[in-house]
């Protein structure tokens, strides 16, 4: 084996240099927030006596013991400081467009968006980005699936899948035709793909199977399907099998340009890179968005609350509330929120007064003061001296999140509170001032008072902040292909980054690489997983061990293999597919590694006389890996020395591992005493 190893090492000069760890992403800026004090004008110091301060006027040993408890969460909360940054996702804009060619691409968009019934809406941006994701695959040669759910309460002229086809031709300007969830893989790809370019699936909301995540209904969704693109962003905190399940049974899964848009907008609101930055807190529920308040009390220079919130905060700091305005278990959770701005030293706000309707006589109204609504009174609406104190306060912001409706258990669907609020906003927005707001009600009262509002300034589905703020991982965000910075800073990941490289696809514990980083210096090694658990470990030994030629990135090789090593300086001379799950070619498992799309990648940017390093513990595996390769590969991949093969009557495989170095699998398979199937394949140019 020494000869075989020799004769590569003008190739396989090529093994050195690794650094385990992922490129960081920013996220200091808003996981650990500045305590100072932006708001301390007169304003804020007379909110602040109406919030925290009034703490004291609770007495009694049960604040006094909540709230050491709620310094205990403070420190985890603030000091932790450790929520997971977002990962970076495949995007269609990154997509290459010529792997679309001829693939049949099933898109999971936003019914809310391209079926609304206002004609306004139709022309917006976030309408445009997600009509564009459609046009985009169109026009790159793609077949299109379209599926989504919709009801009428979205659009009272949605009765059937004809209908809201008919819908989809008018607004994306091409034909789209109705086919149902139940044809084979074959039929799809055989018969009905044939009748046009794009298809809709009917309607998802009629399948309990789609809420539940049912395996075999997103398998039949599936059903002759290469890509899966989701633009529904607005059902990202949800696992459902259209934008979940079916993940796993598609080679790619990537980010329309909607979903790319409103991730981006998520970003955005996580940021507190202008001061002050104040949230304004509407809606209800406080015990269950506890821990969402917490993120943005610890992270925000304010709080204000305007909906039914604000009550919970008040009966918190011993203010006289109602009983049937008092949400249940909220009083130790609404505490915590105000001791952690207490130790910040920063404002929380409730409204100071409310319209209130007269229970008995609803058209008379009257104005009282938040903490002496009389008997037979319900609030209705911020009153005027609320929203005057508040426009003072706001008028000082750099940076302003609205999420959640102004609106009470008794007020109407529009409130004149949340147009006099949009209006401050609208002018602060005018004044350089960073405006997001999040949730329907919020969305339609900006647009009301300005149509000019940008659509990266609004978040319409409030829960999918909700989620994220409580630290949760998004389902739908999570489900798609994990991706990595365009621009990855080589001189960071190695000593010299101007060494040939070696990459080993689907990496594991990064047994192989970390032990050929040892033995060759002179090469740079890189392995790509998608198992995010695996590269920290390997990144540990990597540091643990000072290794200056390797690094681990957490990726779906798949779609982002060409990206990555195309930005390379040095040549790419070695890349290594071992024992890849043994059933990689079957549909029922995501990781079918060997696309087409990874294997012309790795054939275009082989260096010439660069080498593929295939084996598997099953040797159907390994002869599919080798008919791919020289198949896709034809006229540039041949079998690696075929002399030596005969000379050594080795016949199709290696007998052993040629670099002296196993993987952690291939070590298993060779201690029980199991063969393993190894082949060498080269690059040439003088190949036809």
């Amino acid at each position: 084996m020494c000869q075989l190893l020799n004769s590569v090492d003008g190739t396989l000069s090529l093994l050195n240099k690794l650094t385990f760890y992922a490129f960081p992403t920013k996220t200091s800026e808003f996981l650990h927030p500045k305590s100072s004090p932006y708001l301390g004008n007169k304003t804020a110091k007379r909110w602040r006596f109406r919030g925290v301060r009034s703490l004291s006027l609770q007495g009694g040993s049960e604040a006094a013991d909540h709230v050491k408890s709620s310094n205990k969460f403070k420190t985890n909360c603030c000091d932790e400081g450790e929520m997971e940054p977002f990962p970076h996702v495949q995007t269609l804009r990154k997509f290459p467009k010529e792997e679309l060619v001829g693939k049949v691409v099933m898109v999971r968009f936003d019914s809310t968006n391209l079926l609304r019934e206002e004609e306004q809406d139709q022309s917006s941006q976030s309408v445009s980005s997600a009509v564009f994701t459609i046009k985009y695959l169109h026009e790159a040669g793609a077949k299109i699936i379209l599926v989504s759910d919709w009801r009428k309460k979205t659009n009272s002229q949605l009765h059937d899948a004809e209908t809201v086809a008919d819908m989809l031709s008018s607004v994306i300007q091409h034909r789209v035709v109705t086919i149902k969830c139940d044809y084979s893989a074959v039929l799809l790809k055989m018969e009905v793909l044939k009748k046009a370019d794009i298809f809709l699936l009917e309607n998802l909301s009629e399948y309990k199977e789609e809420v539940a995540n049912n395996s075999k209904f997103a398998e039949l969704l599936s059903s002759g399907v290469d890509i899966f693109v989701n633009d529904s962003f607005s059902q990202s905190h949800k696992i459902l099998a259209s934008t979940v399940g079916i993940a796993r049974f598609c080679s790619a899964c990537i980010a329309g340009f909607h979903f790319e848009e409103s991730l981006c907008q998520l970003k955005k609101v996580a940021r507190t890179n202008k001061r002050p930055y104040v949230a304004i807190i509407g809606g209800g529920n406080l015990y269950d968005k506890a821990s969402a308040l917490h993120f943005l009390v610890s992270r925000c220079d304010g709080l204000v609350f305007v909906g039914m919130m604000s009550f919970q905060i008040m009966h918190a700091l011993g203010l006289s509330v109602p009983s049937y305005l008092v949400e249940p278990g909220a009083y130790k959770a609404a505490l915590d929120i105000i001791q952690i701005a207490h130790d910040r030293n920063i404002p929380i706000l409730h409204p100071m007064d409310f319209w209130c309707m007269n229970e008995h006589l609803p058209e008379k109204m009257d104005i009282f003061p938040s903490h002496h609504i009389l008997d037979g009174w319900l609030p209705v609406d911020l009153g005027p001296r609320s929203l005057d104190e508040l426009n003072s306060l706001l008028v000082k912001c750099k940076k302003i999140l609205w999420i959640g409706p102004v609106k009470f258990k008794f007020s109407g669907q529009c409130a004149d509170g949340a147009s006099k609020l949009a209006q401050a906003l609208n002018d602060l927005r005018q004044r350089n001032c960073d405006i997001t707001v999040a949730g329907n009600m919020a969305c339609q009262a900006m647009v009301m008072e300005s149509k000019s509002v940008l659509v990266n300034d609004m978040i319409e589905n409030a829960s999918v902040l909700w989620e994220f703020f409580k630290g949760r991982k998004l389902p739908g965000v999570m489900a798609l292909d994990r991706a990595y910075p365009f621009e990855i800073d080589w001189k960071s990941a190695y000593c010299n980054p101007a060494q040939p490289l070696v990459v080993d696809i689907g990496s594991g514990s990064g047994l192989f690489l970390l032990g050929m980083a040892r033995r060759r210096k002179d090469l740079n090694f890189l392995g790509l997983e998608i198992n995010s658990k695996l590269v920290r470990r390997c990144m540990d030994s990597v540091h643990q061990y000072g290794i200056q030629n390797g690094y681990f990135i957490v990726t779906n090789a798949t779609t982002t293999f060409r990206s990555i090593v195309s930005s390379y300086p040095g040549e790419l001379v070695l890349v290594s597919i071992q024992c890849p799950n043994p059933d990689f070619n079957n549909p029922e498992h995501r990781w079918r590694m060997l696309q087409r799309s990874l294997i012309k990648a790795v054939v275009d940017l082989l260096a010439l006389d660069g080498k593929v390093f295939l084996q598997s513990d099953l040797e159907a595996v390994a002869l599919r890996m080798k008919e791919l390769f020289l198949k896709i590969g034809k006229g540039k991949l041949n079998l690696w020395n075929d002399q030596y093969h005969a000379r050594m009557n080795l016949g199709e495989w290696l007998e052993e591992n040629p670099f002296g170095v196993m993987s952690d699998w291939e070590q298993h398979v060779i201690d029980r005493g199991d063969p393993m199937y190894r082949l060498m394949l080269s690059k040439s140019s003088g190949i036809e």
